[in-house]
């Protein structure tokens, strides 16, 4: 697997200090995919213009972002936001600033990420999540280039090149009401399409190469080397959790492997059916394993369809299915999910599944 060798790569800064699902450390650029990908970005890069990233959860915007900051000239920071990150009611004052006094809190006059970001690029991830209020403040910024902090009326000027990324399709997100289509002609000036994993075949082993490398140190291991299988197993696997999911299952797998080497049984992916030591060669599927990353596989795949409130969804089947299993024993329920039995009533009644007058079972 050298064919890394010859792929561009772009890392994440302080890598180490981040934690290891949050977002891609590491994206290779050696897939023709990849490549042409890079080309399109490096060109975009030195333009002022709004650009706008659009690719599934995993797959390493921040970088791409970052890259075109890189390449941009511009002189000032890279700042990155996660506007999924903060309620409707802050997320005005982190965004434009705020004076002393403005909200209940605000003891001190504090500038937002725009005037920090000032004469570089403020990165806005899952820009889509941002309520309609604040898409009309955000539009107005841009067109006007200047910011107005919560408790004030003067304006200050800014410099900001603007990078959205999103993991959604927002112009189905504009068909339902939920994204402004001004703010989206303004955002999409030059957009960046980033595929998944699954569409960059020949970027799968140079990225497990370089996983392999990062862990191994930290690790204190000795060059471990992937068998032929278990490559074919890598490379053809679908990756719905892309480059931080690939991430993740090299990472497990240097930890288990034995050897030096890194074959099938120590993969472990959702859905994998290999032989495992002690099982005399039988095969062992994820149902009697690794339950959690066939959860976490099928999230994976409920985020890309895009599913509607999936977050309330999970959680109300969560406490559904739990306070089932428990035969609707609030006590033993409470003990099951490992939080107390006030939260567990609040979220019983708020689903509907106890009144106000029920008592604690059992």
């Amino acid at each position: 697997m050298s064919e890394s060798n010859t792929a561009r790569v772009l890392t994440l800064p302080n890598a180490e200090q981040a934690a290891l699902t949050i977002r891609a450390k590491a994206l290779i650029f050696h897939d023709p995919k990849s490549l042409t990908l890079l080309s399109h970005v490096e060109r975009i890069a030195p333009s002022e213009a709004n650009v706008l990233i659009i690719g599934e959860t995993g797959t390493g915007k921040e970088l791409i972002a970052r890259h075109i900051h890189a390449q941009s000239g511009r002189k000032g920071p890279f700042v990155a936001v996660n506007c999924g990150a903060f309620s409707e009611n802050l997320v005005e004052a982190e965004l434009f600033g705020h004076e002393a006094g403005a909200f209940t809190g605000a003891q001190q006059a504090r500038a937002g990420w725009f005037e920090a970001a000032n004469g570089g690029t403020l990165f806005l991830d899952e820009v889509g999540d941002l309520p309609l209020a604040i898409q009309v403040k955000l539009l107005r910024v841009l067109q006007e280039r200047q910011v107005v902090r919560l408790g004030s009326r003067k304006p200050v000027p800014v410099d900001v090149r603007l990078v959205a990324a999103t993991n959604v399709d927002l112009e189905k997100a504009v068909q339902a009401g939920h994204f402004r289509l001004d703010l989206y002609y303004r955002l999409n000036v030059a957009p960046v399409f980033l595929p998944p994993l699954r569409e960059r075949e020949g970027d799968i082993l140079p990225l497990v190469d370089y996983f392999i490398e990062y862990y191994r140190h930290r690790l204190d291991l000795h060059s471990p080397c992937v068998t032929r299988e278990a490559a074919t197993i890598l490379r053809q696997y679908h990756w719905p959790g892309n480059i931080r999911e690939l991430e993740n299952v090299v990472h497990f797998a240097l930890i288990i492997s034995q050897d030096g080497l890194i074959t099938p049984a120590d993969l472990r992916l959702p859905g994998q059916v290999a032989p495992r030591a002690g099982t005399g060669g039988a095969a062992v599927s994820d149902e009697e394993g690794d339950s959690l990353a066939a959860i976490a596989l099928h999230l994976c795949r409920l985020l890309e369809r895009g599913e509607p409130d999936l977050y309330e969804t999970i959680e109300r089947l969560v406490f559904t299915t739990a306070f089932e299993y428990c035969r609707d024993n609030q006590v033993r329920t409470a003990r099951e999910l490992g939080i107390s039995r006030n939260i567990l009533r609040t979220q019983l009644k708020r689903f509907g599944l106890i009144g106000d007058a029920v008592e604690a079972g059992g």
